[in-house]
């Protein structure tokens, strides 16, 4: 499995950290998970090939996590040749077939046909999502932040990734995440500052501690939390596993053999 970071951060604009998305290659699979603004572009940037893309996953409907979602579909209708013909899923939590139509409404058809076939999937928590020939599992979870959202678990033959979304303490996500080789994990706000709908690194390191991963990446970080103190702060708290405080451009590569981390600004 090989993840990309196309954004790291939130909306407040950051040269480092852009608004969430990641990209995903799992065997032949083209895997957009959250789409915020300027995902489009980054992808371009990082020579990843977005004319591809096999799924895009929505973890909930927060402007930081969907703005490009309209982009990307206008990008795969006028801006590739020949003309896609491929197949797109578009997997969200309840509410993703409304927020499309919401779209429509607003920018045009080309959001509901953009000329290729578009399958649109609303996933419902517990369940897991497989059909013949996909090359990984994609189970969902629901999340203390909005009333729909969810965390996402992609498993595979070559591994797995955790995903958090956003979302507030929850003493049942580290089970969730349990033996993911990679979890991404939001980190907003520093400890004494809690909120319920998002996470601390004494929150962040308690969810870790029963997941385990192989590396946790800590992203979407606010002021005034430093994103590149999280790790120091989630080990402080007595995680003691390996800590990466993610940064756009940043790839993790992992199967069973092993994991390696490119940190072209590094």
């Amino acid at each position: 499995m090989k993840l990309w970071i196309l954004g790291s951060g939130t909306l407040r604009p950051h040269r480092d950290h852009g608004s969430p998305g990641f990209w995903l290659e799992v065997g032949e699979e083209r895997i957009l998970l959250d789409c915020g603004p300027g995902t489009l572009q980054t992808v371009e940037r990082l020579g990843l090939p977005w004319q591809k893309v096999t799924q895009i996953v929505v973890s909930h409907f927060h402007t930081d996590h969907v703005a490009d979602l309209g982009p990307f579909l206008f990008a795969l209708k006028h801006g590739v040749a020949p003309p896609r013909v491929q197949a797109l899923r578009i997997l969200g939590p309840r509410g993703i077939s409304a927020h499309l139509d919401a779209l429509a409404g607003a920018f045009g058809d080309f959001i509901l046909e953009p000329g290729f076939p578009l399958e649109v999937t609303e996933m419902r928590p517990g369940e897991v999502w497989s059909p013949p020939g996909w090359a990984f599992r994609l189970r969902g979870r629901a999340t203390p932040h909005t009333e729909s959202s969810l965390a996402f678990r992609f498993e595979s033959e070559e591994g797995a990734l955790g995903y958090t979304g956003d979302t507030g303490p929850d003493d049942g996500l580290g089970f969730f995440f349990e033996g993911c080789d990679v979890l991404v994990a939001e980190c907003s706000n520093p400890d004494g500052s809690q909120a319920p709908n998002h996470l601390t690194p004494g929150a962040l390191a308690a969810i870790a501690e029963v997941a385990k991963p192989r590396l946790l990446v800590s992203v979407h970080a606010y002021p005034p939390l430093d994103p590149l103190a999280v790790p120091d702060l989630v080990r402080g708290a007595g995680y003691l596993g390996r800590v990466l405080a993610g940064r756009d451009g940043v790839s993790v590569t992992w199967d069973q053999r092993g994991l390696a981390v490119r940190d072209p600004g590094a």
